[in-house]
């Protein structure tokens, strides 16, 4: 398995893993809701109720956030490269090296640490189009490209 196939493969268990523990925590929560019994303190069952409900909502949002990420991690195959960087280059510049994926943050591989993010996060948009030799600024830092996978 290549590098890129590592980063892709790792990408995928992180949103996998969440998309299940939110699943099981709406599960949860919603089984609460379910289940709680109506005591003689009515006002306080249904603000419980009522909060739980909220809780549900707010889960909903984040497991359709991560929905969309694994729907991006399906746009493209870690098995193509380019030249030029975008979805799914592995961008190497002279600070860092980027997985222009999905924001999950930072991974560690055999080959060495990257950052995985998206093309809609500061550094992607920044990154996004750019070839090897290309130099970009970033906070205020001039990083040049070493390399687009």
């Amino acid at each position: 398995m290549n590098t890129k196939e590592k980063l892709y493969q790792l990408c995928k268990e992180i949103v996998d893993q969440r998309l299940d523990e939110i699943s099981k925590d709406i599960e949860d929560v919603q089984h609460s809701v379910n289940t709680e019994t109506k005591n003689t303190t009515g006002d306080k069952h249904d603000t419980s109720r009522a909060m739980m409900q909220l809780e549900v909502e707010q889960k909903s949002k984040h497991l359709v956030e991560s929905m969309k990420l694994k729907e991006t991690l399906g746009r493209f195959s870690p098995k193509t490269s380019s030249t030029t960087a975008g979805l799914g280059s592995i961008v190497e510049t002279s600070t860092a090296k980027y997985f222009i994926s999905v924001s999950v943050g930072k991974l560690v591989i055999d080959e060495g640490m990257y950052f995985a993010i998206s093309t809609a996060s500061p550094i992607g948009e920044l990154l996004m189009g750019k070839k090897a030799g290309d130099e970009f600024e970033f906070n205020g830092q001039k990083m040049k490209i070493v390399s687009v996978k």
